[in-house]
């Protein structure tokens, strides 16, 4: 498994990392939590040493297993987590001190830790990013002891450079993916220039990107997949990166052909979205040891060539563009 710098931490962060959300269960159909403890493990073998996770995943039970995770090996990892969306209602007036004190000092407690190694702020409304307070408030819990540091996980690409405004903000978690191109122009170009660390989140857009979905395919009725394809409970960019199923089924088949003899299309996405040196980790969900062992050989596959890069570029602009560019 290969490293990359995380921004301006020190860290050495493995390329592909883990995305905890599906293991929490909530909102992907159901998690069990058994299989889930045999997946952490296995990425810990697969070379993997971040993980993601949030608050909210599965009302604290993604974090309360990679807590879990963390007593039971000896390796080091860097756990990320997010803080904001148990707000009710999630608006820019809850994100106080007090609140994100409390959501902390849970987050604390789920992971049996006593400083968290990074905050991100959990897709907070874009008016959060004119609240200076609120990256004071980060600010102030790095200084008591109870974060090393903090990033955002954003929706927009005009989220994220505001954000990086702000000098405390280490890293930056954005959609990116052959169906979400925008960030890799203005906004991967200042993060580079900052050294703010990128990380890559939907990578395979919900799993429309694994190429194993058709039209027949269908979902739990608690599953986002089912529930979520208009918004209905949280940004629909977040649900197959906010492209309609049909059209993400047409352009999964155009992208099939630039895929290497012996790769899968989901590992073909990862190795895309390694090709940008702005990237520091893309974070693939699994909830099977199968799923982790396939997402981090996509680590040692070849670089793409220039001829293949542009052609997931022209699939973009002639399927995707349209629906996705102007909206994150």
């Amino acid at each position: 498994m290969n490293t990359r710098v995380f921004g301006r931490t020190g860290w050495q962060v493995s390329e592909i990392g883990f995305g905890a959300w599906g293991i929490g269960g909530g909102q992907w159909g159901g998690a069990d939590e058994a299989e889930s403890m045999a997946t952490l493990h296995a990425a810990l073998d697969s070379g993997i040493t971040f993980f993601d996770t949030a608050d909210v995943y599965g009302d604290g039970l993604s974090e309360r297993l990679i807590g879990r995770l963390r007593r039971e090996r000896r390796e080091p990892f860097v756990i990320a987590t997010k803080a904001g969306r148990r707000l009710s209602p999630h608006t820019a007036d809850g994100y106080t001190a007090a609140n994100l004190t409390a959501f902390i000092d849970r987050s604390l407690a789920n992971l049996g830790v006593e400083r968290l190694d990074l905050v991100q702020l959990h897709c907070p409304p874009t008016d959060v990013y004119y609240r200076p307070e609120v990256f004071a408030t980060l600010d102030d819990l790095v200084a008591a002891g109870k974060i090393r540091f903090y990033g955002v996980s954003v929706e927009k690409v005009e989220e994220a450079l505001k954000a990086i405004d702000f000098p405390g903000v280490q890293s930056v978690q954005i959609i990116f993916n052959p169906f979400r191109l925008r960030p890799a122009e203005l906004f991967f170009q200042e993060a580079i220039r900052r050294k703010v660390a990128v990380i890559a989140r939907v990578p395979l857009a919900s799993g429309m990107l694994s190429g194993r979905y058709a039209s027949s395919t269908t979902f739990p009725p608690d599953d986002h997949r089912a529930f979520n394809r208009d918004g209905a409970l949280f940004d629909r960019g977040e649900t197959f990166s906010g492209v309609d199923y049909e059209t993400g089924l047409a352009a999964v088949e155009q992208l099939r052909p630039l895929v290497s003899p012996g790769a899968t299309l989901a590992q073909f996405a990862l190795r895309w979205i390694l090709s940008f040196d702005a990237v520091t980790t893309v974070i693939p969900g699994a909830r099977r040891p199968d799923q982790i062992e396939e997402n981090a050989r996509a680590a040692a596959l070849p670089p793409l060539t220039p001829d293949t890069l542009q052609a997931v570029a022209a699939i973009y602009d002639q399927t995707i563009r349209q629906l996705v560019h102007h909206r994150w």
